[in-house]
């Protein structure tokens, strides 16, 4: 993955805390994955990481930005709603509920 696509990691007190995997294809800017270590959920780092995922976008020269999680994952969802991605898209695949959501980049 790191030889394919462009991953941003983040780090705290020398350690990987967490890292977004950015892909530019047809669509626009994609955050492929976001993934933040459980012990340090909550505090900021998930959304540092989609904060510089999006001004990576825009230097790129992208006016918005999208993703996708399950609908089961309501804490990412809350999350997404209150930095301004909203929800354009539902899928099911297979037993999943898959939400596509966009937010619009200044």
């Amino acid at each position: 993955m790191v030889r394919q696509k462009r991953v941003l990691v983040a780090e705290r007190h020398g350690e990987i805390a967490g890292m977004v995997v950015l892909v530019t294809e047809d669509e626009g800017f994609f955050i492929d994955n976001v993934v933040v270590d459980p012990a340090l959920q909550g505090t900021g780092i998930g959304r540092a990481l989609l904060e510089r995922a999006e001004a990576e976008a825009l230097a790129a020269g992208h006016a918005s930005i999208h993703l996708f999680t399950a609908a089961g994952m309501t804490e990412n969802l809350a999350l997404y709603g209150r930095i301004g991605y909203a929800e354009y898209d539902r899928r099911v695949f297979g037993e999943a509920e898959i939400v596509f959501l966009r937010k619009q980049l200044h």
